[in-house]
């Protein structure tokens, strides 16, 4: 089999973006996706008139998105067209303090000195501060091969090991936010960063403090269309380009002889290949796809990130108040993780996200409805009751949204779909539910977490978001770029 000739298993945003890097660099490529769909968690569901997004749901930086097309010569905005967020999030606190976070720092601000009484200097010098850490760590953990001797001789490296004060590696997220921010509600907004990967910020590093640079100094935006647009522009590309990809085609097992990938078994027949790359969980590759459960129990004795628990709602009204994000705070957001991580169940009063892709996409649902899709970050499945947990947790959600707004949201509910740790991991082979692998509630995280390559077998390479740099569609995208330059090297 010609080394040049690729199989990769899996058609997520990792996957497709992997596969669009080795056809440009002159590599044959097969998909293998189980779903009938692309995507991988970045999916959709309509149902009765209203369309949801089905995975994440913040979009930044663009540049990595736009840099596939670029490879091809295409021109990203024929794929799709997205626009910067004026308004990043409205946050609902249970003193009843409501603030919006703009993108605009003079506006965002004067609404926290507002809201919260924040100087302003104390905001700007605090997002510099994530922006430092973005400097000292993005071309070591982000952007770059992490894992092998020469990551640790490196310029960028050696940078950060000099300037590791301000990295803020031996400090909480909490204890961050609490030293160099006044107000504790402004501690809370910052500790949630540590949720956009799966982790507590009460035991997670500060360094993970570089999260809200991207989101604040970078920007926030949104595809039109919805997230959707994402998948389906990279779906384009990828038949544009010359990938083929077999939906409704799960692989069995990899094929191996002497600890060398040979190919794959997909519907009981054989798929032989020069390189294999999993898209799919690391964990997952390992144990089910490789029957090596030594490895599969070595990733897994690392703390899995946290899952979650969606309900998809059709909504039969209009809600001016809510925006595109909306968070909808716990009163003890401390016992909140200590619940998920510790106990690994739900607090009594778990904080909400709501999504409502409608409020920029009126097609998302029927006139005067809205499309919400409400999320609560949910412990990784360890064989909980989970019907009883997802009961549990309607309840508490619509306590919370009707004593905040005031009305009675459960008799507007039209339509309702909904998602549980279970059905992530059926649907995704996310091991656990759990939607980021490990969990980066360790100063260690960074260097625990699987490389783009393994170690183990010849031939057998990962992309997403349970390796290297990490989940959320900007990790992603970079560990596809990290593995096609390790695999262009190696296969010339």
């Amino acid at each position: 089999m010609p080394a040049k000739d690729a199989i990769v298993i899996g058609a997520g945003v990792g996957g497709l973006a992997l596969a669009i890097r080795l056809r440009a660099a002159g590599f044959s490529v097969r998909i293998f996706e189980q779903a009938a769909y692309p995507g991988g968690k970045l999916c959709e569901k309509k149902q009765d008139g209203y369309r949801f997004d089905a995975g994440p749901s913040l979009f930044t930086m663009p540049e990595l998105l736009d840099e596939l097309f670029s490879l091809h010569g295409k021109d990203p905005r024929a794929y799709y067209t997205y626009t910067q967020l004026p308004e990043i999030c409205r946050y609902f606190y249970e003193d009843g303090t409501r603030l919006s976070s703009y993108s605009d720092p003079e506006r965002r601000a004067r609404e926290w000195e507002e809201k919260l009484g924040i100087p302003p200097e104390q905001t700007r010098r605090h997002l510099q501060r994530a922006a430092d850490i973005w400097q000292l760590t993005s071309d070591v953990f982000i952007f770059n091969r992490f894992g092998h001797a020469g990551s640790f001789t490196s310029k960028a490296f050696l940078k950060g090991l000099i300037n590791i004060r301000k990295m803020h590696v031996f400090r909480t997220m909490h204890a961050l936010n609490s030293r160099y921010l006044s107000d504790p509600r402004a501690v809370q907004l910052f500790n949630r960063y540590a949720t956009y990967n799966g982790s507590n910020p009460y035991a997670a590093p500060a360094t993970l403090h570089v999260i809200p640079h991207i989101e604040y100094n970078l920007g926030a935006y949104l595809p039109a269309g919805g997230m959707i647009s994402i998948t389906r522009a990279l779906e384009k590309l990828a038949l544009d380009t010359g990938v083929q990809i077999l939906y409704e085609h799960p692989v069995e097992r990899i094929v191996t002889e002497n600890d060398t990938v040979l190919g794959i078994q997909s519907k009981g027949e054989g798929h032989a290949a020069g390189l294999v790359v999993s898209n799919a969980d690391a964990a997952f590759t390992y144990g089910r796809l490789l029957g090596d459960t030594g490895s599969a129990g070595r990733i897994l004795e690392q703390e899995r990130s946290t899952s979650a628990i969606v309900f998809n709602w059709g909504i039969r009204s209009h809600f001016p108040e809510l925006g595109l994000h909306n968070i909808f705070f716990s009163a003890d957001y401390e016992n909140e993780f200590r619940c998920l991580f510790d106990k690994y169940t739900l607090c009594d009063d778990p904080t909400v996200y709501l999504f409502i892709s409608s409020k920029h996409e009126p097609e998302d649902a029927p006139p005067g409805c809205e499309n919400w899709f409400v999320m609560v970050n949910a412990p990784a499945d360890k064989g909980q009751d989970w019907p009883h947990l997802i009961a549990h947790a309607r309840r508490a959600v619509l306590a919370k949204l009707q004593r905040i707004l005031g009305r009675d949201i459960e008799a507007l509910i039209a339509t309702e779909d909904i998602l549980d740790p279970t059905l992530i991991e059926s649907r995704t082979s996310s091991v656990a539910g759990s939607l980021y692998g490990p969990a980066g509630n360790s100063r260690w995280a960074a260097f625990l977490r699987h490389p783009n390559y393994s170690k183990k077998y010849r031939h057998l390479y990962f992309t997403g978001g349970s390796v290297h740099p990490g989940g959320g569609i900007p990790m992603v995208l970079s560990s596809a770029k990290i593995t096609a330059g390790l695999i262009q090297k190696r296969h010339a």
